[in-house]
């Protein structure tokens, strides 16, 4: 018994002796005592608006904050969370001091767009590759007229346009520096709302632009009003190297040169036309058979059925397909896109609103096809409850994304807490969720946190569930923020889930 307590004594004795290390050490383990490499480290992981506030903290931290590896990719528009540079000197001193040779991606508003902080970022910045120019709000243009310099190394330019300053006079002094592009966005003025018939403006010279920039890739004219048909034309007869190209919301475009584009650009992949006006005789001319496209996006457009059964019939290596919103697509052309054959290499599907395909053939589709698939988006559709869903999500296992719901109010309920349980057990791989139902549709139990626990458990790679604001919105978010995973759940306000992160030119259609 002696020897027992001796023993306790001293294991006890030893104990306090590692407690009185174990506090001694944690009082000495400041952040001060952080060597810089990885202060350096932790503040790659903010942003500039906050690396800026500790730079005031004190010398070292000011020093660490200056580090110009903290500094390759900037944006100097604040309505954008970007930094606020109140002077041309300011940015000035910023090039040559903060900036320099890391800077790789810079985003300038129209009040910094001079020739000076062009030709200081020319010879500041050797390795700037990528820039945005931002003339949206522009009622009027710097003089241009001086610039004799122009960052030379650029393989991507986004250009937002304005509706009314024509910019000829600022793209003349820069084709001879932009022949290495690869990736050309024009970004318009596009509202979703109906507009007065106002007089459209042609902003920039398309025609032009095309002979300077003869090593395209990627091409997005993004909602531009006055973009119709000829200048897809332009752009195919001297870009040869033409993987994608996006001409969504630019409701000009009909399809008569698509054609031609198929005929001239044998790379293309890639053909987004959302919202556009395409008509169906034109795009029944193009030889669909004979080309390479892989990912397709006729959103709301105004095709016929037969239009859809003869282009689905024809497209051999499709991947990619966003054909919500379209009156023409019902079961039909669902019916003879599966006897063609040409299903069997998509893993993206997006129908989005498509009143006219009833449950029925859903289901026979997606029980034939869902575990080829990593999106599928049935949102929009009254008909398609969670009893559908809840019959098809075991076949969907390999899915990656999936949107569902409606925002419409419906006369039955979503029981969401059994949907939950079932996209947990069946879909593993899960990236990004959104569920449009109205939230008075919604109905949950007191039990649902257990429900919620086990999709946030088995779906480890989730990381963006998107629902509509209300009640079961406050419960799951909370629920994922106990579990320090804060920035998962959002509201369809500020958030929509969508299949074109699955798009192979995904990073390069990126645009702010």
């Amino acid at each position: 018994m002696d020897n027992w307590n001796v023993l306790a004594a001293q294991t006890s004795s030893s104990a306090i002796g590692r407690d009185d290390v174990n506090l001694a050490s944690k009082e000495k383990l400041t952040i001060e005592k952080l060597p810089d490499k990885v202060l350096l480290q932790i503040f790659s992981y903010l942003s500039h608006r906050e690396i800026c506030r500790l730079a005031r903290v004190c010398r070292r931290w000011r020093q660490i904050a200056y580090d110009t590896r903290l500094w390759k990719n900037v944006s100097l528009r604040p309505e954008v969370s970007g930094l606020h540079v109140g002077s041309l000197e300011s940015l000035l001193s910023l090039i040559a001091v903060r900036f320099g040779p890391t800077l790789r991606y810079i985003e300038l508003p129209i009040e910094l767009i001079t020739h000076t902080v062009l030709h200081e970022l020319s010879g500041k910045c050797p390795n700037l590759t990528h820039m945005l120019l931002d003339f949206s709000t522009a009622m009027q243009l710097h003089d241009f007229s001086e610039m004799q310099a122009f960052p030379t190394k650029l393989r991507y330019m986004c250009i937002c346009l304005s509706e009314v300053i024509f910019m000829e006079g600022f793209m003349r002094k820069i084709y001879n520096f932009i022949n290495g592009l690869e990736v050309l966005h024009l970004i318009g003025t596009y509202e979703k709302c109906e507009e007065e018939e106002e007089e459209i403006y042609e902003v920039i010279n398309v025609h032009k632009l095309k002979s300077a920039t003869p090593n395209l890739r990627v091409i997005n004219l993004y909602g531009i009003n006055f973009i119709d048909d000829s200048h897809i034309d332009a752009f195919s007869s001297n870009c040869i190297q033409l993987e994608c190209l996006a001409v969504n919301f630019c409701n000009k475009v009909t399809g008569s040169t698509l054609k031609t584009l198929i005929q001239r650009s044998k790379r293309l992949t890639c053909l987004l036309m959302n919202g556009t006006s395409l008509k169906s005789e034109f795009v029944m001319q193009a030889d669909w058979d004979k080309c390479a496209l892989q990912e397709l996006d006729i959103t709301a457009t105004d095709l016929s059925t037969e239009c859809l059964v003869d282009l689905l019939t024809r497209l051999q290596n499709l991947r990619f397909l966003a054909a919500g919103q379209i009156n023409g697509f019902n079961d039909t052309v669902l019916k003879q896109w599966m006897e063609s054959g040409n299903v069997r290499s998509v893993i993206a599907l997006d129908l989005d609103s498509s009143d006219n395909i009833t449950d029925d053939a859903l289901s026979k589709f997606l029980t034939r096809h869902g575990q080829q698939l990593y999106a599928c988006c049935l949102s929009g559709m009254p008909h398609i409850t969670d009893q559908l869903w809840m019959s098809i999500l075991s076949v969907l296992t390999n899915a990656k994304i999936l949107v569902m719901g409606t925002s419409e109010k419906l006369g039955v309920n979503i029981h969401v807490d059994q949907l939950m349980d079932t996209i947990a057990s069946s879909c593993a791989n899960l990236e990004r969720l959104e569920l449009r139902w109205d939230p008075d549709n919604l109905r949950f139990s007191d039990k649902s946190q257990k429900a919620i626990d086990l999709l946030r458990v088995k779906c480890l790679k989730l990381r963006c569930m998107v629902l509509s604001d209300g009640r079961y919105y406050e419960t799951v978010k909370a629920n994922f923020e106990r579990a320090d995973r804060v920035t998962v759940v959002r509201t369809t306000t500020c958030c929509r889930v969508s299949p074109y992160h699955l798009l192979s030119n995904y990073n390069d259609l990126i645009f702010n």
